[in-house]
């Protein structure tokens, strides 16, 4: 899944999640850290198969779901300490979400096999696409339905996003004012 899926699908949980306990999205750092974790794995994946061919392939150690008891204890022990425990959930849920939404459409159709990335390393993973850099491995994909439905998800995400008030960029506007000292 592309970056903009994997951030469309969290918004649209989180806010699902988040609207039915008769809230609204916070304003701020809960759905900057939710919009972080949803893209983590990749950036740390990504970078270690296709630039430096440490790990093998693109869906490995961030992707892996025994990365998560070291991930989210940490995320969260971080953000209680600073009494921001929402920030931590929120980094959490979009990490998992991630590693979800990545699930081929292979494993829905009975081939568990084609999730063995989530348990890294215990299997081996497919064949890595020979990837010769990161700009080789984005300008590589190929735009098909799949990467239509995934930019219709974040045209959705980006609408219901707007209709929460725009969580995330009051808080980014009011610290740059204080910065400013306005």
């Amino acid at each position: 899944m592309w970056f903009w899926g994997h951030l469309a699908v969290a918004y649209l949980l989180y806010s699902a999640v988040v609207r039915r306990q008769h809230r609204r999205p916070s304003a701020g750092g809960p759905v900057l850290a939710l919009a972080v974790g949803s893209q983590l794995p990749d950036l740390i994946d990504k970078p270690l198969s296709w630039g430096l061919g440490v790990v093998p392939g693109s869906r490995a150690l961030a992707h892996s779901a025994l990365f998560l008891p070291i991930l989210i204890p940490v995320a969260l022990g971080i953000t209680a300490r600073y009494d921001c425990s929402e920030v931590g959930v929120a980094f959490s849920v979009g990490h998992v979400v991630h590693l979800l939404s990545d699930l081929p459409p292979q494993f829905f159709a009975g081939e568990f096999t084609a999730a063995a990335y989530l348990v890294w390393p215990l299997f081996d993973q497919p064949e890595p696409r020979q990837v010769g850099s990161i700009l080789d491995g984005v300008l590589g994909y190929s735009v098909g339905p799949y990467e239509w439905f995934q930019l219709g998800l974040f045209c959705l995400a980006a609408f219901v996003w707007y209709r929460d008030g725009c969580p995330g960029i009051g808080s980014l506007s009011r610290r740059r004012l204080k910065e400013r000292g306005q």
